[in-house]
């Protein structure tokens, strides 16, 4: 999310580089090559879409029954539309291996295997999140509004990027691993925000949100909201 001077930044492409040197033992011999890491399994969205409705009795409960019939939130429970699989995929392996915790999710992503976390994350993404991407970027955000602000342009004296120049000109996600935001309540980022500054979720895409977070104040937090909320009006 974000705040002050009017630099915008755009997300530019990630290189990765694998850099490897294996030295060779004085008698000559190489250490033993370490087994690949296993491939995340593909997703099939139709065993997905069975996950969602019927869940696993008597372990697993529906996505459904907490956060809507079409995944669009409910209450507490945030909406899980507008990301990619991969993201999803994300989370739920997360929940599942303690590394984001969350006394509801934990116990329902331990209850899925890997492949039943990939085809519910399949399905997720397929569904509509109703935040439609501007055909202009929004702009003219004034400091006083400091939700606009904040979406709009960043606050670069402090670190902090616009939430554009990752989740997109109207908050609707970008790609397969930066989620939509715009449709999330005041409520719910706040509490991932805590969760960012208390190290009980991971950084998430880039390694970003982490470092984002801390500067960040419940004010900086329902004035984005506020914002995105305005603009599906």
């Amino acid at each position: 999310m974000p705040k002050h001077p009017a630099l915008r930044v755009g997300i530019g492409a990630v290189l990765w580089l694998a850099l490897s040197a294996t030295a060779q033992a004085q008698s000559g011999s190489a250490p033993p090559a370490s087994a690949p890491a296993a491939a995340a399994p593909a997703g099939n969205a139709k065993a997905g879409q069975t996950l969602m409705t019927a869940g696993v009795p008597p372990a697993v409960a529906a996505c459904t029954s907490c956060h809507g019939q079409n995944a669009e939130g409910a209450g507490a429970f945030p909406p899980l539309t507008g990301s990619g699989a991969a993201y999803l995929r994300a989370q739920l392996d997360a929940f599942a291996d303690g590394s984001r915790a969350n006394p509801i999710m934990a116990p329902i992503a331990k209850g899925l295997n890997p492949q039943q976390r990939a085809d519910v994350s399949a399905y997720l993404a397929s569904l509509p999140s109703g935040i439609a991407r501007p055909a202009t970027p929004p702009s003219g955000a004034k400091p006083g509004d400091a939700g606009a602000w904040l979406a709009q342009r960043g606050r670069m004296g402090d670190g902090v990027p616009a939430c554009a120049s990752c989740h997109g000109p109207g908050g609707e996600g970008v790609g397969e691993h930066f989620p939509a935001i715009a449709h999330l309540s005041a409520a719910y980022m706040q509490e991932q925000v805590e969760a960012w500054k208390a190290g009980k979720r991971g950084p998430g895409p880039l390694g970003l949100m982490s470092g984002i977070a801390k500067k960040l104040s419940s004010d900086d937090v329902k004035a984005v909201a506020a914002y995105y909320a305005s603009r599906a009006k």
